[in-house]
């Protein structure tokens, strides 16, 4: 009796455990999803600080200290120089290099993130100022990337100096914001172009006649729906869908020629992509070089800030990344006791 006694308080106590547990990750739950989008945030980094304390750190770890000492006392010596010229000129001053990253996913959704700072750099920027955009995209819908190079056409329309700088691809929506730029610089291995479209889905109606399965999808107007997928497509379905493409590359096409006039669109719209060196000669790009070394040189006569618009995390997001880093640790531990079992 006194073991069944014992038993049946463990219980309690584990009961009453579980239950508040539940009650506090509810309420914590229920705080969450009552709190608004959280707002983000607009954060403005100065580079050249950066790479001048990089230039700093280097000269230190590979001069001798004699070397060091005058390298020293010339950067004091013309660091005064420089206070003065700008004292005897305040009307004169550095021009300023405005960085913003774009890392496109198929969606665009960074779009949102690239208004925001493309609306602060005009607040701010002045006439002799320009933008450098370090671009990575594969391309993705046509109306995420559509609005994205027209958040770039803002800064053409302000006469603000525009340049895109791809390391690895800017393909297909990619190179569609790429093209708006006043300058394309790429890097000697750099995907390039992909100046096409493509769409395609698949179709389960033959799998669902085979287990007799009925679908019905109704629509009012005759190409409100061309194809589908769990319907009986139609040879007037895919031809009107066909075209519906070829407009939609024709719109493309006219928009890089817009913006590139040199370029042979016959020779270069095919959806293919190149390579930097090869677009270099077709003249999708106007030279080859890294993003590092344009800011190395830019550094020489220009103040560079990067422009960076972040969203916060509200409570629940939070909660469901540390559930979601727990759970995939989680696993993780449970793999490598299958691979090394006890």
């Amino acid at each position: 009796m006194e073991f069944l006694y014992e038993y049946g308080l463990f219980a309690a106590k584990a009961i009453t455990l579980v239950v508040a547990l539940l009650l506090a990750v509810g309420g914590v739950i229920g705080l969450a999803s009552r709190q608004k989008a959280a707002k983000g945030e607009l954060e403005i980094n100065s580079i050249s600080e950066r790479l001048d304390e990089l230039k700093l750190h280097a000269s230190q770890l590979i001069l001798s200290k004699e070397e060091w000492k005058k390298q020293e006392k010339a950067d004091k010596k013309q660091k005064k120089a420089e206070q003065k010229k700008s004292k005897e000129a305040e009307d004169t001053h550095k021009a300023n290099l405005f960085v913003v990253d774009f890392k496109g996913s198929m969606d665009a959704h960074e779009v949102d993130a690239l208004r925001e700072e493309i609306t602060a750099i005009l607040c701010i920027a002045k006439p002799e100022d320009e933008v450098l955009v370090r671009l990575e995209s594969g391309g993705g819908v046509v109306h995420g990337y559509g609005l994205a190079a027209s958040q770039l056409q803002r800064l053409r329309d302000a006469n603000i100096k525009l340049t895109v700088s791809v390391d690895k691809v800017a393909a297909s929506g990619g190179y569609m914001m790429a093209c708006v730029a006043d300058r394309v610089v790429a890097s000697k291995f750099a995907i390039i172009g992909s100046i096409g479209v493509i769409a395609q889905l698949p179709n389960f109606n033959k799998l669902l006649k085979k287990h007799d399965i009925d679908w019905e999808q109704h629509t009012a107007g005759q190409f409100k729906r061309t194809l589908t997928v769990f319907g009986e497509n139609n040879d007037e379905g895919r031809q009107k869908f066909r075209e519906e493409l070829e407009e939609v590359h024709k719109l493309f096409k006219a928009f890089v020629q817009e913006h590139r006039t040199e370029l042979d669109l016959d020779k270069v719209a095919t959806g293919e992509y190149w390579y930097g060196t090869q677009a270099l000669e077709l003249k999708l790009v106007d030279e080859l070089q890294t993003s590092d070394d344009l800011l190395l040189k830019a550094n020489q006569d220009k103040k560079i800030f990067q422009v960076k618009y972040t969203q916060k995390k509200n409570l629940m997001e939070k909660l469901g990344k540390s559930a979601g880093i727990a759970l995939e640790s989680t696993i993780g531990k449970l793999w490598q006791k299958s691979q090394h079992p006890l």
